[in-house]
């Protein structure tokens, strides 16, 4: 885990290098959005650490959420330890979402986020299956192992296209809880004409859970 965990730090680091604005993408109970006033704590998650989106200047709630997606709370905890400055709205799509609406909800995102002025960046948080070892909270399948396969092959490649090849029922049997926001990032950069540029950090499977850190970025602005 402590791979893993500074793989993510230093991936959160050169998002915030690259850019003064983020956006999370990641799955919740329904499809719902949170701004920078938003805060939170893993308090349900046995520790009471207080986390929130707010940049500079921002009026956080005085009472943290305890309901909060655990994506909005990683991707606060990730904003506060790398990039204090940043603010970050969150964008979380309901875990039932067909694929085809991910992928409009991707592409709907990326026309906003390219009519603003400053760079912008999204922060996928988003686990694979969570069925890959007898040591993973839904134990043991089988038919996990491809399909973490090919969900690292996609992110580790950048292919929108493998990504939105992911069976949606079959994610769900196998416990991939942030199918919805990979396939929503797939619609990010469907439209393109050269794939991203991948920078891969991680990829394992601790606890059999399957994890990846890394960035795309735009072939255009990697060159």
């Amino acid at each position: 885990m402590n791979e893993l965990r500074a793989a993510v730090l230093a991936a959160g680091a050169a998002l915030a290098e690259a850019t003064p604005h983020w956006t999370v993408l990641g799955v919740g109970p329904v499809e719902r959005s949170y701004d920078a006033d938003t805060a939170g704590t893993f308090r349900g998650f046995g520790v009471d650490v207080r986390v929130d989106l707010g940049g500079p200047g921002a009026q956080t709630a005085a009472d943290p959420d305890p309901d909060l997606p655990l994506a909005v709370l990683v991707a606060g905890w990730l904003r506060a330890a790398v990039a204090p400055h940043v603010p970050a709205r969150a964008c979380m799509l309901a875990a039932d979402t067909p694929a085809d609406k991910c992928a409009e909800f991707g592409a709907q995102l990326r026309t906003e986020l390219d009519a603003e002025a400053e760079p912008q960046g999204v922060l996928v948080v988003a686990d694979g299956a969570a069925t890959l070892s007898t040591a993973a909270p839904g134990y043991f399948d089988p038919r996990s192992a491809p399909v973490q396969t090919a969900l690292d092959r996609a992110v580790g490649t950048g292919d929108p296209e493998a990504l939105l090849a992911l069976d949606p029922a079959l994610c769900t049997e196998l416990m991939v809880s942030g199918r919805a926001a990979y396939q929503a990032l797939a619609g990010l950069f469907a439209a393109d004409a050269a794939p991203p540029v991948v920078s891969e950090r991680y990829r394992g499977a601790p606890f059999g859970v399957g994890w990846f850190a890394g960035l795309w970025r735009l072939a255009a602005v990697a060159r």
